[in-house]
């Protein structure tokens, strides 16, 4: 593919498979210590609108291409990111803050969804033969069942996994045979705008991939445009209803908020499980910052392990490594953006005048906030209502399996829980009773593998992430009836 290389100060994006820039730029700075990283150049309208006019031109023929080009482009960023993974993993730990070695295996893990998202391109859409002659008025007949990209996707991705989540709506999309416009956070750019190096190396069509890096308040005009009718968003609650509500007869994808609840119950008693549960909600609590829809904010232990728990918790906190996000024993990083800290500490000191008792952690530095555990919150309290997003978690009491579970659905939330048990009818009862999209037995709410169906009920979204899951979304099924056959 043709390129024009990046100009002056400015780090070009990516215009239908190649490198240009525009009139304005944004500095991209590191919320750890303020520095620089980069200076992002910005597309005009005129820019956006020729990336639109190619995805929308290309469309017939990028869902023609044979799927082993489709396949070898991705396995080929797949091989690329495994081998720059320490470079990427500097730029993400740079632009986001977070700390080198969750980086790296964020890299780790879209290695893995481009690798899948080939391994998908190869079988999916092998289409469905049905015989129609089990009535009288079908003999003769049969149906065949193929899917169909519904057109380009807008893919619009958060902060907090700057490079994994932007590969969770390109990855989809072309191994569907979609085009598609990826917008990545303003925030964080550059790990986004890193995948258009690896997809400029590849034959994909001119047109079916645009990285361009767009203000958030000239998103509307983008999801208006009725050539778009695919838009697949992450990020926070009131954002990605109103996309929704602003544009009912598209179809959107919406990965939302959560208020992850980790359930600690009576059967988990050994002091090796204790021990497994304390380290495991302190790791994911703080992990990212708290900065993820999964990450541990509600910890709901049973009554007769309440007490040995508890302990065991603040000191697994306690003990979670803040500082330098670039130092390999660096746990903690700071959070997005100081404002997003001076959040964090308005809710702990607002829970705290509440009534609530502090364990550990509630102070802030700068962009950065201490790992925070907080008992005796009330319900009323925005900690308890809202998703924190930072590293705060929350520890209450329960009497029993049912009240444990009710404790959970309390929550408007609800992306993913975890239920420490050993009880195997336990966890089918939980798999049925938490109002959630994924429930994780003997573990936390953030275990995520990128090939399984992802999402959340209630108030966290529709649709569903996860590389087959995503392809599903992004296409339709069309029925070809066949006449005459001889069955």
């Amino acid at each position: 593919m043709s390129q024009e290389k990046n100009v002056g100060a400015a780090h070009a994006f990516w215009l239908a498979g190649r490198q240009v820039t525009g009139e304005d730029g944004f500095d991209v700075t590191s919320p750890w210590d303020g520095r620089l990283v980069a200076r992002v150049s910005v597309p005009t309208d005129a820019q956006v609108e020729e990336a639109v006019a190619a995805a929308y031109a290309v469309r017939d023929e990028f869902a023609a291409t044979p799927a082993h080009v489709r396949a070898a482009a991705l396995d080929h960023v797949s091989k690329r990111l495994a081998e720059r993974t320490e470079e990427i993993a500097l730029l993400i730990s740079a632009e986001n803050g977070k700390p080198i070695k969750w980086a790296r295996g964020e890299v780790g893990r879209a290695v893995s969804v481009f690798r899948f998202a080939a391994e998908e391109a190869r079988r999916f859409n092998g289409g469905e033969a049905q015989r129609l002659d089990t009535d009288a008025g079908g003999q003769g007949r049969l149906a065949l069942t193929r899917r169909f990209p519904k057109g380009v996707v807008l893919g619009i991705a958060p902060f907090n996994f700057p490079l994994n989540l932007c590969a969770h709506k390109v990855a989809p999309a072309i191994a569907a045979g979609a085009p598609i416009i990826l917008k990545p956070a303003p925030a964080t750019p550059l790990s986004g705008l890193i995948l258009g190096d690896l997809l400029a190396e590849t034959e994909l069509p001119a047109g079916s991939w645009s990285i361009l890096p767009v203000a958030n308040d000239r998103m509307p005009a983008l999801v208006q445009d009725e050539r778009l009718p695919v838009i697949s968003f992450t990020g926070s609650e009131k954002v990605g209803y109103a996309i929704m509500d602003s544009v009912p007869r598209k179809h959107c994808t919406l990965e939302l908020g959560g208020n992850g609840a980790a359930v600690v119950l009576g059967d988990f008693a050994s002091d090796a499980d204790l021990d497994w549960a304390a380290t495991r909600i302190a790791t994911f609590s703080n992990y990212q910052g708290g900065q993820s829809c999964i990450s541990v904010q509600r910890v709901v232990v049973d009554a007769s392990v309440h007490d040995r728990l508890l302990p065991r918790i603040v000191a697994a906190v306690e003990a979670q490594v803040t500082g330098d996000p670039a130092d390999d024993r660096t746990d903690v990083g700071p959070l997005v953006s100081e404002d997003a800290a001076k959040r964090v500490e308005t809710w702990v000191d607002e829970a705290v005048a509440a009534g609530a008792s502090l364990l550990a952690g509630g102070k802030r530095d700068g962009a950065s906030y201490a790992p925070t555990v907080l008992t005796d919150v009330p319900a009323d309290t925005t900690l308890a209502r809202e998703e924190v997003f930072g590293p705060v978690l929350t520890v209450t009491k329960v009497d029993g399996e049912a009240e444990a579970f009710a404790a959970v659905n309390s929550s408007k939330y609800g992306l993913q829980a975890g239920v420490f048990t050993h009880d195997l009818q336990v966890a089918f009862r939980a798999h049925r009773a938490l109002e959630v999209g994924g429930v994780i037995i003997g573990d936390v709410p953030s275990y995520r593998a990128d090939q399984m169906p992802y999402g959340g009920a209630k108030q966290s979204g529709v649709g569903r992430e996860g590389v087959r899951f995503a392809m599903e979304d992004y296409t339709y099924e069309r029925v070809l009836v066949l006449t005459g056959l001889a069955l």
